[in-house]
């Protein structure tokens, strides 16, 4: 079981040792995901990046347009005094994967992207190709009819969700592999209780039937509906201490 972060730095903490422990096991094409609409993803990459930084140049990272990268490479390079490795656009050359290349990492892609990150990832290979933070699900929600499903099941289904945090009305859904895909419910605004553990990402409806199972099983979720106040203050708490 793994324990709910209370802090930015604990939930990136955990998605790099998530990371680790998938590639460890073999898996190359990772998702990450901090599903906070508030957060970042700069900020998210700057302590995610550097599990990798001992790869040196053979370490390369993207954003989704140049603009981000050239943002990332000076902020990171007043920080850390220098950039050992590459920092660049997802469009600014064709030839962006190399045979001496060891890692990947793609910050915060968007569906305008997805056809070069999809190329990206097949000239990777086996070798790790990490997604943090992307926006790529929304072209199969959105996409026209076929083609949208085919890219789903085709692409983004290819990927192994080794850390997912995303914070709920109601409480929480967290996923740090090898670990289950965890429901957490708010009991107050300041505890969190593990209610349930499922092997895969729950849809919405799963999750209103975990919680209403929860409410219906224990005395002091039955008035929660009750409280909607408390528990939102309690969600926007959780969120201000994540990004503390």
């Amino acid at each position: 079981m793994t324990e709910l972060p209370k802090t930015l730095d604990e939930a990136i903490a955990q998605a790099r040792d998530a990371t680790k422990a998938a590639i460890a096991a073999g898996y190359s094409r990772l998702q990450v995901e901090l599903l906070f609409p508030e957060l970042k993803p700069m900020l998210v990459a700057e302590q995610f990046v550097p599990l990798f930084a001992d790869l040196g140049s053979q370490l390369k990272v993207f954003f989704a347009d140049a603009g981000a990268a050239a943002l990332a490479k000076r902020d990171w390079g007043k920080a850390w005094g220098e950039v050992p490795f590459e920092v660049r656009g997802v469009k600014e050359r064709l030839s962006a994967i190399q045979p001496e290349d060891r890692a990947f990492i793609l910050v915060a892609p968007t569906p305008s992207e997805v056809d070069q990150v999809e190329k990206m990832a097949e000239q990777a290979g086996d070798r790790p190709f990490i997604v943090l933070n992307p926006q790529l699900q929304d072209v199969a929600i959105v996409g026209i009819g076929y083609a949208g499903r085919q890219l789903r099941q085709r692409f983004l289904s290819t990927f192994e969700i080794c850390y997912s945090l995303r914070p709920l009305e109601n409480g929480a859904v967290l996923r740090a592999y090898p670990s289950a895909w965890q429901v957490w419910l708010q009991k107050s605004a300041e505890e969190y209780q593990p209610i349930v553990e499922v092997a895969q990402r729950p849809s919405s409806e799963e999750l209103e039937g975990i919680f209403a199972q929860a409410s219906r099983s224990s005395p002091d979720q039955q008035d929660a509906s009750k409280n909607k106040q408390g528990l939102l203050t309690g969600l926007q708490r959780f969120l201000r201490a994540l990004s503390q």
